[in-house]
């Protein structure tokens, strides 16, 4: 496939020219697209057909989309998640709504996987019936100690049944990395399940939050590259800190690499 190296388990965007209004309209050359694919999508969700393959085709579909507005994708560690004998909870940042729907594109056709999601993802009009397509575990975010225990039970079938998790553990999107905000949910559910912690490191702010009324949905700013980097499966061994803190580093290291210093205190904190 074009931009895949599955020898050495990475993508990236390959060249290309860009049209006028992809130039100067970027973030409306991506909409007329992606409507077109999440109208797409939902209505093969109400017609019970959308399966694992027409998520991966819409997930590359978007991705392409996100391309063909400017927008450099690169993904490197992929080799990790192909040479997974089992199943594996991902735990990675959380910076935008882009990666709910690329990252499927890149793990689905490597492990089967779904997502613990907010409840909102859930009930927007169209794209609830994609989401809700894909067996997710959903999560309210008002009521603590009920959502851990739904993603406990939840996660650890969905483990058994050879389908592995992605969550996000920062309970809102944020562009810089704070560590004191960055639960262990992840860990927790893996050792509790019996398998690895796989974590992943992801820039994904040219796809911006919106305003007010649909806040996945904002600009688009190609002068942002996306990066997305897999780690290798760590074992959870006791209770957790030491794979905790080796997710937590892996996350921090890629960020700053790639420009974003994780947050040392509150004075750079920049939430969204």
């Amino acid at each position: 496939m074009d931009g895949f190296d599955l020898e050495r388990g990475t993508y990236r965007t390959p060249p290309r020219r860009l049209s006028a209004f992809a130039q100067y309209l970027p973030s409306l050359r991506f909409y007329v697209s992606f409507v077109a694919i999440v109208t797409r999508s939902a209505n093969m969700s109400e017609r019970g057909v959308y399966d694992d393959e027409r998520w991966v085709q819409s997930s590359h579909d978007t991705r392409r989309c996100l391309e063909t507005a400017g927008v450099r994708i690169s993904a490197v560690g992929l080799d990790h998640v192909r040479d997974l004998d089992g199943p594996c909870v991902f735990v990675g940042n959380h910076m935008s709504m882009l990666e709910t729907l690329v990252l499927p594109g890149f793990v689905q056709p490597l492990r089967p996987v779904t997502y613990v999601v907010k409840e909102s993802l859930v009930r927007y009009p169209v794209f609830r019936h994609v989401m809700r397509s894909r067996d997710p575990i959903v999560v309210t975010r008002t009521d603590p100690r009920a959502d851990f225990q739904t993603v406990m039970q939840g996660g650890v079938r969905r483990l058994a049944e050879d389908r592995s998790l992605i969550i996000f553990p920062q309970t809102t999107r944020t562009r810089h990395f704070d560590r004191k905000e960055f639960n262990s949910i992840g860990v927790k559910l893996a050792r509790r399940a019996g398998v690895p912690v796989v974590p992943i490191a992801l820039r994904t702010d040219a796809w911006a939050p919106g305003k007010r009324f649909i806040k996945e949905l904002g600009p688009v700013d190609p002068a942002q590259e996306v990066h997305f980097a897999f780690g290798e499966p760590i074992p959870v061994i006791g209770r957790g800190a030491e794979a905790q803190e080796r997710t937590v580093r892996f996350i921090e290291e890629h960020l700053e690499a790639w420009g974003l210093p994780p947050v040392r205190d509150d004075a750079h904190r920049e939430q969204r």
